[in-house]
């Protein structure tokens, strides 16, 4: 009775900008596997590129004062794995899954060890030295009620997602290096046939993937938290893969597919005040996860199944 006498507590208007803030890691992971998807390759690595990039950003950030410096940091450190990633797939052919999944495992390690080494801790670090991406203020909107609840200090990062959705929408399908892009990905052969370099495109789509990867973890750590845990990712490069297909890596689909998910668990974690057990939150976003791969799989088997009636029809009519 009393979840459903404070549902205007839990569906208001300060619930919109709470899933944009879930969403927003998911947004950055989502399109770093959208970059390297487009050229037909599966970065399952995202979660590892993540990771690296969550623990540098604070490592650095902490180090040198400067949250700046460490999503610079983030960034190199989440290109340096992706183009171990890349070297291995395009220049020694192995499989990109594999490869993902050691990756995946090798940061877990890997920022498990730096933490005890660099910090002497285990499970988390948080110093007040660390120096957290800047939140932007509006002071005109102080005196407007709903605006200032759903625009005003939001982290940088926040604001520039959305910018950056917009320019990589722009960069697939209205200039000449994303027409050049997809060709790799889609007909290769034929793309090498018009002089198109595969491989440097790949590398160049490895390379940026990595960089919009860093750029996640330096999010997570920085933006959304102001401290490094262990596996902080908490499987955000998956739900990233997951909403990449749902959005058939198209980078404005792809982010209303991570919004979903910020949403669930938005939503999930005011239920939780309210008496809904913690293992129904838990479970929430993964559940959406399983729903938005299987409502993409239908629809692409949908589009598959047209299209080659299509061409029956075509082949039947010649």
């Amino acid at each position: 009775m009393g979840l459903f006498e404070n549902l205007d507590k839990i569906f208001n208007v300060s619930l919109i900008y709470a899933t944009f803030r879930a969403s927003t890691p998911i947004i950055y992971a989502a399109l770093c596997a959208a970059l390297t998807q487009q050229a037909n390759i599966l970065n399952i690595g995202t979660e590892g590129i993540m990771l690296v990039g969550a623990f540098t950003a604070v490592a650095v950030s902490y180090i040198t004062g400067s949250w700046f410096f460490g999503i610079i940091a983030a960034m190199m450190g989440g290109a340096l794995i992706a183009m171990i990633m890349a070297v291995g797939h395009i220049k020694y052919n192995s499989d990109i899954c594999a490869i993902g999944m050691g990756i995946n495992m090798l940061a877990i390690a890997l920022t498990k060890f730096l933490l005890s080494v660099m910090f002497g801790t285990t499970g988390s670090f948080a110093n007040p030295d660390i120096i957290p991406i800047p939140r932007i203020h509006f002071a005109f909107l102080e005196n407007v009620p709903v605006l200032n609840d759903l625009l005003n200090d939001w982290c940088f990062t926040e604001w520039f997602v959305i910018l950056f959705v917009i320019i990589l929408q722009f960069l697939f399908y209205k200039t000449v290096w994303g027409l050049r892009l997809r060709a790799v990905g889609q007909f290769p052969m034929a793309a090498q046939t018009t002089g198109i370099h595969v491989n440097a495109v790949k590398y160049q789509a490895m390379l940026i993937s990595g960089l919009v990867g860093g750029l996640a973890g330096a999010h997570l750590s920085l933006g959304y938290s102001t401290q490094f845990v262990e596996n902080m990712t908490n499987n955000r490069g998956f739900m990233g893969v997951a909403a990449m297909y749902f959005g058939g890596a198209n980078p404005v689909l792809t982010s209303v597919g991570c919004l979903l998910f910020g949403f669930s668990d938005s939503v999930g974690a005011r239920l939780q005040a309210y008496g809904l057990p913690a293992q129904f939150v838990l479970m929430m976003p993964y559940v959406v996860t399983v729903v938005i791969l299987a409502i993409s799989m239908i629809i692409k088997l949908r589009a598959e199944k047209k299209r080659e009636s299509s061409l029956i029809t075509n082949e039947a009519r010649g």
